[in-house]
C-alpha cells in the first residue's frame, strides 16, 4: 500500500482553499472546507415564501425611492451554519463574469444602497428567507449601479483564513435620461499577406471599446477595409460583450480578401444596445475610429519583377533571332551573287 506523506496532503488543502476562494459569485451551490464539516450552500432572489425562479434582482428606481427585497440561504449542509450576509459594488471580470468586490474593498456605489443583516443562522437542509432594503440616495446620477449580495462563510486553517462566498448579482437603474454610448480606441490593423500573388491576404484588427455611457450594453457592428482609394473593400463583423458603465472590452477581429495594395484605411463602427430595462427613450451613441496602413505589396511586386524579365529575357531571345536570320539572309545573298560572278561569261 502507498501511503501518502503529511506533507502532499496538507499542501492539497491549501490549494483547494484557495480555488475556493476565487470562485465568483453566482445562483448556484458553494462548498467551504473549514477545520469542520464541509458546508454547501445557495444563495438566490426570493420572496417572501422562498425562492422565487429568478437568477438575479433587476430593478429601475427613482431617486430618494426605498424598496425591499428577499433573498434565501440554502443550507445543503448535515449541520446548522452561520453565513455572513454582504453586499458590494460590482463589477465583470476580465473574462466576462460578474463579480463583486471583495470584503477588505470600500464600495462608493450601488453596494452601498443595500442594507442587510449582518448574519444569519440555517438549519441543516433548510432554507432561510432573509429581507433586504435597497435606499437610493436623493442625488442619484440616472443609469446602472451594479452591486452584488452574497451570503459568506470563513474557514480557517492554521494561520490562514478563507472566505468563501455565493450570491448574485443586483442591477439597480436610476431613472433619469438613459445614455447608451461606445467609446472605440487603440485602433491597431496588422497585415498578413499571402505568399501567393494572386491569393489575398488579412488583417487583423484590435481596438477597445469603453462604456463611456449610464447603462450595461453589449455592441454590434462591422469592419471595413477600404484600398485602391476606396474602389475596393471588404468588410466584417464585430461584437462587443457584456459592458458595464465606464468599463472596456479589448476586441479582435479579422477580415479576409484584402490585398493589401498600397494605402489601407481600416473604419470600426459598433452601435450598443441596452441591456434590460426599458430603453424606449433611450439615448443611442455609436462608435467609431479609423486607421490608415500603408502596405507594400510584396508578392505582386516579385510577380510584376519576374514577368518584367521574362519580357525582357523574351525580347532578348527575339531580337538575337532576327540579327541571327539577317545576318544568314545577307550570307545567302553574298553567296548568291558570287556564284553569279562566276557564271557569268568574260566579253
Amino acid at each position: 500500500m502507498i501511503r501518502t506523506p503529511l506533507r502532499v496532503l496538507t499542501r492539497l488543502l491549501a490549494v483547494l482553499a484557495v480555488v475556493l476562494a476565487t470562485v465568483p459569485i453566482s445562483a448556484a451551490g458553494a462548498m467551504a472546507e473549514p477545520t469542520s464539516p464541509t458546508v454547501t450552500w445557495a444563495v438566490q432572489p426570493a420572496d417572501r415564501n422562498g425562492p422565487d425562479g429568478r437568477r438575479w434582482i433587476e430593478r429601475t428606481l427613482d431617486p430618494g425611492e426605498v424598496v425591499t427585497e428577499h433573498l434565501a440561504v440554502r443550507n445543503f449542509s448535515d449541520s446548522d451554519v452561520v453565513f455572513s450576509l454582504k453586499a458590494a459594488d460590482g463589477y465583470l471580470t476580465d473574462k466576462g463574469r460578474f463579480n463583486m468586490l471583495p470584503s477588505n474593498e470600500k464600495s462608493v456605489d450601488g453596494g452601498t444602497w443595500i442594507s442587510v443583516q449582518e448574519k444569519v443562522t440555517v438549519k441543516a437542509g433548510g432554507t432561510k428567507v432573509v429581507p433586504f432594503t435597497i435606499t437610493v440616495p436623493e442625488d442619484a446620477t440616472p443609469g446602472d449601479h451594479p452591486a452584488g449580495i452574497a451570503a459568506t462563510v470563513t474557514s480557517t486553517g492554521g494561520t490562514v483564513a478563507v472566505e468563501s462566498r455565493v450570491g448574485f448579482r443586483v442591477m439597480m437603474r436610476a431613472s433619469g435620461t438613459v445614455t447608451a454610448s461606445l467609446a472605440i480606441s487603440d485602433l491597431t490593423a496588422s497585415y498578413a499577406p499571402s505568399w501567393n500573388p494572386f491569393s489575398a491576404g488579412t488583417i487583423r484588427v484590435g481596438y477597445t471599446a469603453t462604456n463611456d455611457g449610464n447603462v450595461a450594453l453589449t455592441g454590434s457592428g462591422s469592419v471595413t477595409v477600404a484600398e485602391l482609394f476606396g474602389l475596393v473593400k471588404q468588410d466584417g463583423p464585430t461584437q462587443v460583450a457584456e459592458t458595464l458603465p465606464g468599463g472596456e472590452q479589448v476586441v479582435d477581429a479579422q477580415i479576409d480578401g484584402v490585398w493589401g495594395l498600397g494605402r489601407l484605411r481600416t473604419t470600426v463602427s459598433v452601435t450598443p444596445t441596452v441591456l434590460g430595462g426599458d430603453a424606449t427613450d433611450a439615448v443611442i451613441r455609436p462608435g467609431t475610429a479609423t486607421v490608415t496602413t500603408w502596405i507594400v505589396p510584396w508578392p505582386q511586386l516579385v510577380l510584376v519583377v519576374v514577368l518584367g524579365l521574362l519580357v525582357l529575357a523574351y525580347r532578348l531571345i527575339i531580337q538575337r533571332r532576327r540579327r541571327r536570320l539577317a545576318q544568314l539572309l545577307d550570307s545567302a545573298r553574298e553567296e548568291g551573287r558570287a556564284e553569279g560572278r562566276k557564271a557569268s561569261p568574260v566579253g
